[in-house]
């Protein structure tokens, strides 16, 4: 298995509030995360900052996943306890007040893979032939396609394109997606901020990952793809290569 992550500033925005790391448990299992802060300088860094130490240092720590239930039965409880941390900082710190994040992340275990997400961030299967989103965009837009009363093509530059319907931090109750899959060793993973997502098409996407280069070419050349198309956001990206994984368990 080959693992890259990448974070970018882009080209308008003055700071990065986007964070984005993938850590080993003591067993060597992966967990991979991609956070994209809202709330403004500095909050929107505070918010996206704080999810990822705390997964960090609890999966560093991590004894207790060994199973797909145990995975998304981990990842909801820590979700609860980053929720509550990162709404008690913005309700005590005024300038942090309204702050949130959303996460996209993903647990690698033997021959499976769990994935939680709450807002716009997103993850995607990649084959040879093929890209999948396998999240749900947690915002208005996508709510309005789902209803009927917008379609995908008209959703791209959609003036409430950016309001989001759930993140981390702003509400007392998590309400996360959760799904695990089978993992296939000819599949990619990857999880990145919407600073991708809506910079760069699904086939662009799926010719960088499928191009014969290294995974940290592949990862910079989907940042600059993003940066030549307008750059508005930060962009943040996780890439996972199944490859030989089953075998190496």
């Amino acid at each position: 298995m080959k693992v890259t992550y990448l974070s970018d500033q882009g080209k308008v925005r003055k700071h990065n509030e986007d964070a984005t790391g993938c850590f080993y448990d003591k067993n060597g299992n992966l967990l991979a995360i991609v956070a994209d802060g809202m709330g403004g300088h500095l909050a929107g860094d505070v918010a996206s900052r704080m999810v990822l130490d705390y997964f960090q240092k609890e999966w560093i720590e991590n004894t207790e996943v060994f199973s797909a239930k145990e995975a998304e039965n981990w990842l909801n409880k820590h979700l609860e306890f980053a929720n509550e941390q990162i709404l008690f900082h913005s309700n005590n710190n005024d300038e942090c007040n309204g702050m949130g994040t959303t996460v996209v992340i993903s647990i690698v275990i033997d021959d499976f893979v769990t994935i939680a997400n709450i807002g716009d961030s997103r993850a995607y299967v990649i084959n040879e032939s093929s890209i999948e989103q396998i999240t749900e965009d947690h915002s208005l837009v996508n709510e309005l396609i789902k209803h009927g009363e917008l379609s995908p093509e008209d959703a791209e530059h959609h003036p409430r394109k950016n309001i989001l319907l759930r993140a981390l931090g702003t509400e007392s109750k998590v309400n996360a997606d959760f799904a695990t899959y089978s993992i296939d060793e000819k599949n990619m993973l990857l999880l990145c901020s919407d600073g991708l997502s809506n910079k760069v098409c699904n086939e662009d996407i799926l010719n960088i990952l499928i191009d014969d280069q290294e995974i940290e070419t592949k990862a910079q050349n989907l940042i600059n793809k993003a940066n030549n198309n307008g750059g508005e956001d930060n962009i943040s990206l996780v890439i996972i290569d199944f490859e030989r994984a089953v075998e190496s368990r």
